[in-house]
């Protein structure tokens, strides 16, 4: 089912983030032409080539809520995907882990997917916290290496919820039974997505701007105290100013 051909206050929130867009990537351009310093440039063509990323998420995100719940699903199961990729590649992992990450990626990714697309909630929420949790281990231990064994299992179990299972709520969204709401849940997901979106992009540029307490320095440098509070109260007033395309008062 289309979700953005059958609900006419869609089709506006979705004409209203192009429009953000094009206000952004305009204002983008202008600083671009005015601002000379080195320090200055190197903070706008930061700050294009992320709107230039979120041309692409919004665009992707519409091409996917156009082809209805199943190419909604795709579309995060590749998220997902994705995501555990770059997870690995932060977290070290030993050659014995290979066999049980093919089956973190290829097999229990897309299976929590396919559950999801077919409405299977029961085993849904437990196949990943339960039986992908057991699977691992018992994977490893059938490969024979036992070196560290608890922190490499740990870390691929941990990857699989953050990565795949959180994530795979997303999507299951669309596939909620709301009374009254019949073919209008595609707002669902458009304001999660939306809440976030903005307000990471509002933490930056409070940080920016205003940024003077670094929060965790050692973890990540360039996060302050003034754009973390900034993009939480602003998501909190766009997700209140976003109240009528939700089922809540």
């Amino acid at each position: 089912m289309n979700l953005l051909g059958t609900d006419r206050e869609m089709q506006i929130l979705g004409a209203g983030a192009l429009a953000v867009l094009l206000i952004a990537s305009t204002i983008g351009f202008f600083l671009h032409l005015r601002v000379k310093s080195e320090e200055g440039r190197e903070l706008i063509d930061n700050l294009n080539a992320r709107i230039k990323a979120w041309w692409v998420m919004t665009i992707i995100f519409f091409l996917a809520l156009a082809t209805g719940v199943i190419g909604s699903v795709i579309l995060f199961c590749l998220i997902s995907f994705l995501a555990l990729r770059e997870y690995v590649t932060l977290t070290p992992t030993h050659r014995a882990d290979h066999r049980a990450l093919f089956w973190a990626f290829f097999i229990i990714t897309p299976l929590q997917y396919v559950l999801i697309a077919f409405h299977r909630y029961g085993i849904a929420v437990i196949m990943i916290p339960v039986y992908a949790y057991l699977f691992i281990p018992i994977r490893n231990v059938i490969a024979g290496e036992y070196k560290d064994f608890l922190a490499r299992n740990s870390k691929i179990q941990w990857g699989l919820m953050i990565c795949v299972y959180f994530v795979s709520y997303a999507p299951a969204l669309l596939l909620l039974d709301v009374p009254g709401r019949a073919g209008q849940n595609g707002k669902l997901l458009y304001f999660l997505v939306c809440v976030t979106q903005l307000s990471d992009v509002l933490q930056y540029v409070f940080g920016k701007c205003f940024g003077r307490h670094k929060i965790a320095p050692n973890i990540s440098p360039n996060k302050t105290v003034e754009g973390f509070i900034g993009g939480i109260l602003g998501g909190v007033l766009i997700g209140t100013g976003l109240w009528w395309i939700t089922p809540f008062s």
